[in-house]
């Protein structure tokens, strides 16, 4: 009795509640929980021979949509919305045959659990492994259909090993990539390049002011890719600003702050190709929503969507006054919050980082330590980080090459390019380089650079797992519905000079919840596109008509909205990446850059999206949003300097 007890408990707690209909894969429900008063939709599939009539209704008979497929196609009924339980299953009619959707259900306020649990959790107890898998847990937990035991399972089948194989998405390139890049410092440490590094700066980056300063400077000339930026910056510049004792949480917000505001911003980087087709998207909706208005389709079917993506750039007041807060912070040597409270740690000699904290990468034992012996030549380490960069750009435009037509633009060619592979060459070119470089120099021996190599790649283990929860993560809000509902609950009729500054709000909730800007700027968009057009936001559509800033604010606040969230939020790969390459305790590096990041911006908001939407002139907003956070240091930043701790020279303003 105890062991068939014993069985059917196994069997119940081991089951899936499967999200599949009966009739195989005919039917399918995205997201795979159905969120309870929420958009979802459902895929059918016709038969192969005759269009077919489908219908979807719920399980009281109310139909939620409707058409004819035609043979052998599939087609996505979308925006079908159910309000609670008690509606499913769902059954669908194709033809002469019918299914059953018994998909598991989740009331709506349950898709913000998965990352506001793993927010919290990594806030309060500074332990980011733990709190991003107990995230991913809830959300698998209601894919499992409820089943505690399954879901730990889905965790892993169903997320993190999509997570870590998702090579179209470029997730799988990214691990290789950055462990690639790992390895190659592993073994510029060793040859004592990176000690040439430091050496050779030494005489320009002489105080804590001059290294901040010379790391927003490389951040600013590596704009060509958002990940890039971060890894070499962070990677290259941590042996400049140890040595400065410039804490790891100064040297990660810095990394973080000018890598994707960068990116998003020239016109020649991986990114900008990716904002210009979503503009498009959001110009080809609003003419199909607008069929009568015959001007307005035109004006939409004429504009240039690089043109307006280029125009919206100085309303881009987050990313903008990012860079510039970065550069006050550094030049004025003002900190405030948590980041003094580092800052003087480090200047104290207590430590680069806090007591018992997570560094995202292991610097520790010898690993980072050059050979004994080993000559310290700034150019060990020099060439293999340039060839990083010249292979990726080259590459970059090989591949948009090969994807464009005779005498396409160099904006179109880099549009068209294939970033994750490149990053991969470069990646591995940088590895070969400096394995080269060590052994003809007879500084290493093609063992001891493998080694090197093998220690550096294990030096990113712990990011690795960060990164790859970040990402199931990721997929979790999409399966439970959590954009769709946050977007739902913050959309509503608004005074039109409002928008612009709601749509940033809007931005920032959904990256910040999902941990992703692309994502986030994929959903609002074409939203806010025809929106604020619908609204008056477009009339004319040329430069000068009425309104036409209010659709210039409103695309840039999409943009710099889902760059501010995904800055804060602690799921996002960009953030772990930049607590990586510094190696910073993640969960710090985010407890010291959200104070920073939310003063920029809510200045960004006030002064420079419902300044300029009350008619304030762009410049005039953004030099007045650069003078009010000067203010801010001011009155409210420490200067680390003033407290003059044992080992600093007064005279030269240098950490000795």
């Amino acid at each position: 009795m105890r062991r068939s007890l014993l069985v059917t408990a196994l069997t119940v707690l081991l089951t899936v509640v499967p999200a599949q209909p009966a009739v195989g894969q005919e039917v399918e429900t995205s997201p795979k929980v159905i969120p309870g008063g929420v958009p979802f939709s459902v895929t059918v599939r016709g038969a192969e021979e005759v269009s077919s009539w489908y219908e979807v209704r719920t399980s009281a008979g109310r139909l939620l949509g409707s058409g004819t497929i035609g043979a052998g196609e599939s087609h996505v009924v979308q925006d079908l919305v159910v309000e609670s339980r008690g509606e499913l299953p769902l059954t669908v009619r194709i033809g002469g045959s019918s299914a059953e959707v018994d998909a598991p259900y989740a009331p709506g306020w349950y898709s913000l659990l998965p990352p506001l649990v793993a927010i919290v959790l990594a806030l309060i107890f500074r332990e980011v492994i733990t709190a991003l898998f107990a995230g991913v847990w809830l959300g698998a937990l209601a894919v499992a259909g409820y089943n505690p035991i399954a879901a730990v399972w889905r965790v892993v089948d169903t997320f993190a090993v999509p997570a870590l194989g998702d090579v179209e998405g470029g997730q799988t390139q990214i691990i290789v990539f950055s462990l690639l890049l790992g390895g190659m410092v592993g073994i510029i440490a060793k040859n004592g390049g990176t000690l040439g590094i430091v050496e050779a700066v030494r005489p320009l980056a002489t105080t804590p002011r001059r290294g901040k300063i010379a790391t927003w400077l490389a951040g600013l000339a590596i704009f060509f890719d958002d990940y890039a930026n971060t890894l070499l910056v962070g990677n290259t510049m941590r042996p400049v600003t140890d040595r400065l004792r410039i804490s790891r949480e100064k040297l990660a917000y810095v990394v973080d702050s000018t890598a994707a505001p960068v990116a998003a911003m020239v016109p020649i980087s991986t990114w900008v190709g990716y904002e210009i087709s979503l503009i498009a998207d959001g110009f080809r909706i609003a003419a199909e929503q607008n069929p009568g208005n015959a001007t307005l389709v035109e004006s939409l079917q004429s504009a240039s969507p690089f043109t307006v993506f280029l125009e919206t750039i100085p309303f881009l007041f987050y990313p903008i006054l990012a860079l510039a807060f970065v550069f006050l912070t550094s030049f004025m040597d003002r900190d405030f919050g948590e980041m003094a409270r580092a800052e003087r740690r480090a200047a104290r000699g207590d430590g680069l980082h806090r007591a018992g904290a997570m560094l995202a990468t292991d610097t520790s034992g010898t690993v980072m330590d050059p050979k004994e012996g080993a000559p310290h030549r700034w150019w060990n380490a020099a060439l293999p980080v340039l060839t990083v960069i010249l292979v990726v750009l080259g590459g970059l435009y090989a591949t948009g090459r090969a994807g464009t037509e005779p005498g396409a633009s160099l904006m179109d060619v880099l549009g068209a390019a294939d970033p994750f592979a490149t990053l991969l060459w470069g990646s591995l070119a940088g590895c070969i380089v400096a394995i080269v470089l060590s052994i003809l120099q007879r500084i290493l021996t093609p063992t001891e650079a493998i080694e090197s190599f093998l220690g550096g790649v294990r030096a990113m283990m712990i990011a690795m797992i960060i990164l790859v929860l970040a990402w199931s993560l990721g997929a979790v809000t999409e399966e439970v519905g959590t954009a769709p509902f946050l977007a739902k609950i913050l959309s509503g009729a608004l005074p039109l000079a409002l928008i612009p500054m709601v749509v940033f709000a809007t931005s920032a909730v959904i990256a910040f919840s999902t941990g992703t800007s692309w994502a986030t700027m994929a959903i609002l968009v074409p939203l806010v596109v025809p929106l604020t057009i619908s609204l008056g936001g477009g009339v004319g559509f040329e430069p000068g008509a009425a309104n036409y800033h209010l659709l210039l604010g409103s695309i840039s606040s999409v943009l710099a909205g889902a760059i501010f969230g995904d800055h804060c939020s602690p799921i996002s790969d960009t953030t772990v990446l930049s607590s990586m390459a510094s190696a910073s305790d993640h969960v710090d590096h985010v407890r010291t850059q959200l104070p920073y990041a939310l003063t920029v911006a809510l200045v960004g908001m006030i002064v420079g999206d419902l300044g300029t939407a009350l008619g304030l002139p762009n410049w005039i907003a953004l030099l007045t949003g650069v003078v009010i956070l000067w203010i801010v240091l001011r009155i409210w930043g420490q200067r680390i300097l003033e407290e003059a701790p044992a080992g600093w020279d007064t005279a030269t303003e240098a950490r000795t």
